[in-house]
């Protein structure tokens, strides 16, 4: 049997660093990814002594475009004897009235959250479809089912996101390659530290195992905890000449 790596991308975010956890102890190889390149040295070390499996460790910037393609060609030359799998977890969400006040915020928002992903998966999908296998897990967020009005430009980011997915899933289905999107609720990490009036927050250890599972499983999508799926379907119902006077 084929052994796995995974490539884990924002591999400094406490969810990325679960899901590194779960899949060494579940006996994979690892290439963690980001740009805290002493933060990726110290989860490395602590994941060799607690697993014993290969740690490699990568400079990565979700917004460096140019760099991708020198990236990659290296994933694949680490990922030699191994098949290849993804964890996404790079993620960026600036405050929106400033992000609507500094465009240069607001295409970062775009570019981490959305583009960095469709840079790296064009880049990634002729290897993926080759190698007949693999997964790729990518963290959204419910924040893109819907346009809410105190979170849109992150929301249509995460949108353009799901689409992106939902198409790639089935581009790589004949190829044997799973693509999961995972949507969690709210999540307790350094990105929302702080935001106000967040309720139902989840640990970032049982996402990240639990998109790890959903891979597993073959699960196309999943939200995270389960509940949210009926929170959106209900939020997605509602009518827009209603929606667009709620103030959330």
């Amino acid at each position: 049997m084929t052994a796995d790596l995974w490539v884990v991308l924002g591999a400094s975010s406490s969810v990325a660093r679960a899901f590194a956890r779960a899949a060494a102890e579940g006996g994979a190889d690892l290439v963690l990814a980001g740009r805290d390149q002493a933060d990726l040295a110290d989860t490395a070390a602590d994941l060799r002594l607690r697993t014993g499996r290969r740690v490699e460790c990568l400079d990565f910037d979700a917004a460096g475009f140019d760099s991708h393609d020198a990236f990659v060609e290296t994933c694949w030359r680490l990922a030699e004897g191994h098949r290849l799998n993804l964890f996404f977890a790079a993620g960026s969400m600036p405050d929106q009235e400033a992000a609507m006040r500094d465009f240069r915020l607001a295409r970062s928002i775009v570019e981490v959250n959305f583009l960095s992903v469709v840079s790296l998966l064009n880049r990634l999908e002729p290897g993926l479809r080759a190698q007949r296998g693999g997964a790729v897990v990518v963290l959204g967020s419910v924040a893109g089912d819907r346009g809410r009005r105190k979170n849109f430009l992150y929301g249509s980011a995460k949108a353009g996101l799901h689409a992106y997915l939902q198409g790639m899933r089935g581009r790589l289905l004949a190829d044997g390659v799973r693509v999961v999107t995972v949507k969690p609720g709210f999540l307790d990490t350094a990105m929302t530290w702080g935001l106000p009036c967040l309720f139902l927050v989840a640990s970032p250890q049982a996402a990240a195992r639990a998109g790890l599972q959903a891979a597993g499983k073959g699960r196309d999508e999943i939200y995270y905890p389960g509940f949210w799926r009926l929170i959106m379907l209900i939020i997605k119902a509602i009518p827009e000449r209603l929606f667009k006077r709620l103030s959330i």
